[in-house]
C-alpha cells in the first residue's frame, strides 16, 4: 500500500467520524451537547482536511 493510499484511508476514517458526530449532534435534544458534538465533528473534519493536503503535498519531502 503506498503513502497516499494511507492517507486516504486515513483521511476517510476521519470524515466519517466527523459525519458520524454531525448526525448525532442533530439528535440530541440537549442543546450544549449538541453544540459540542458539533464542535468536535468540525475539529475532526479539519484534521481530515489536513491529513489530505500532508498526503498530496507531504510525500515530496521524504
Amino acid at each position: 500500500m503506498s503513502v497516499a493510499d494511507e492517507t486516504g484511508g486515513r483521511a476517510e476514517r476521519i470524515r466519517a467520524k466527523a459525519e458520524e458526530m454531525r448526525e448525532t449532534a442533530e439528535r440530541t435534544a440537549d442543546p450544549q451537547e449538541r453544540q459540542r458534538l458539533r464542535d468536535k465533528a468540525r475539529r475532526l473534519q479539519e484534521r481530515s482536511d489536513q491529513v489530505t493536503t500532508k498526503g498530496d503535498h507531504g510525500t515530496n519531502a521524504l
